[in-house]
């Protein structure tokens, strides 16, 4: 068997494995957290289907290309035949060196560290595209802080501080819950079109029949892991914010999300790291709430329900408000995806080394 076929393909599975476990909290964090009472399966079948759906149609639309051109560049100038990332067959260096990001990716997912996985990955397979990614990405994280501030600042204390305070009416739990499966369903299928190209950078430009079927399976086996683990360390980002395990604050988180990302889809096919534009919009929602509920009287979390809750007494007892811990959260959060830029560049470095023996060779 060809060496290119196995470190293809062994890229592409461990690509998938850390793509979703790392990026699962910015699309599926919220859902899962607001739906722990629901067996893990149930939450699985859902999500697949609109995985299945969505390569499919991108493998149909787009001739064999599912990552909806992410790959291939704008046109004129890129195609199918010249893609802005070339096929992993058709550069001369690919080889085992290009597993290093995915299995760095890996490690850092367990340690709950969220990472931006479309610099690690595919800075390594161009890396004079980290310039446009990462203006990309970091005006993401902004445009998604200040519409969360703005959102967040209009509906705080007439939508946000009844959520908090007041368990969900059993006749209204139906219809939440449907609105945040919607919800859920348009961000991850718009998630899903940003980063399916940090996965499939690893296979063919075009891919056949056969090749979708097998990745898919691939892509549903992981998924499944994800939802048994419940999401696994890196959750604990979704968990610690305000509220964000009631249904109805995560329909809101998701939606919002899911319209930004898809503005951002139709802009340019420059790759982005939605985990920046994920992170800004929980940054800016944080901010906003404990801003507008900062001095108001009687905004206690209610207690344990079925539908989330904050089940620590304390915290309970603890006053919203704008506080020191709440800037530090929000900076610890920047601070940790920025580190995950700086190893992404840092990597690039270390592969020019390993190909040319020499930091400062040139890369396409």
């Amino acid at each position: 068997m060809d060496a290119t076929f196995i470190v293809m393909w062994t890229g592409f599975i461990l690509a998938g494995y850390a793509v979703v476990g790392n990026d699962s909290i910015q699309t599926l964090g919220t859902y899962l957290t607001s739906n722990e009472h629901r067996p893990w399966w149930v939450l699985w079948i859902f999500a697949g289907s609109i995985l299945t759906a969505t390569l499919v149609y991108g493998w149909y639309h787009y001739g064999g290309d599912v990552s909806y051109a992410r790959l291939i560049g704008d046109p004129p100038e890129y195609s199918l035949d010249n893609p802005k990332y070339r096929n992993p067959i058709d550069k001369p260096d690919f080889g085992w060196a290009y597993l290093l990001p995915p299995l760095v990716l890996m490690l850092l997912t367990r340690t709950g560290i969220p990472v931006s996985t479309s610099f690690l990955i595919l800075t390594f397979f161009k890396p004079k595209g980290l310039e446009a990614m990462m203006i990309k990405s970091v005006s993401g994280y902004f445009v998604a802080f200040f519409v969360a501030i703005a959102l967040y600042f209009l509906i705080t204390r007439t939508i946000e501080k009844k959520f908090i305070t007041q368990r969900m009416n059993p006749g209204n739990e139906r219809l939440w819950t449907v609105l945040q499966w919607a919800s859920t369903g348009f961000l991850w299928s718009q998630w899903l079109i940003q980063d399916f190209a940090n996965i499939y950078v690893y296979l063919p430009r075009s891919i056949s029949g056969l090749e979708l079927v097998v990745s898919l399976a691939i892509l549903l086996g992981m998924l499944a892991v994800i939802f048994y683990q419940r999401g696994g360390a890196i959750q604990q980002i979704v968990r610690v914010k305000t509220n964000t395990d009631d249904v109805r604050s995560a329909t809101i988180i998701d939606a919002t999300f899911g319209v930004l990302l898809f503005i951002f889809k139709d802009l340019s096919n420059v790759p982005m790291s939605t985990t920046w534009v994920f992170l800004g919009l929980l940054a800016g929602r944080e901010i906003a709430i404990r801003w507008r509920l900062q001095g108001v009287p009687n905004v206690v979390p209610y207690e344990t329900t079925s539908v989330g809750v904050v089940t620590d007494a304390d915290e309970r007892e603890r006053p919203l408000g704008l506080n020191r811990d709440v800037f530090k959260m929000v900076g610890m959060d920047l601070a940790k995806v920025t580190f995950g830029l700086v190893i992404s560049i840092a990597l690039v470095f270390i592969m020019r080394y390993l190909l040319n023996g020499s930091f400062s060779a040139p890369m396409g």
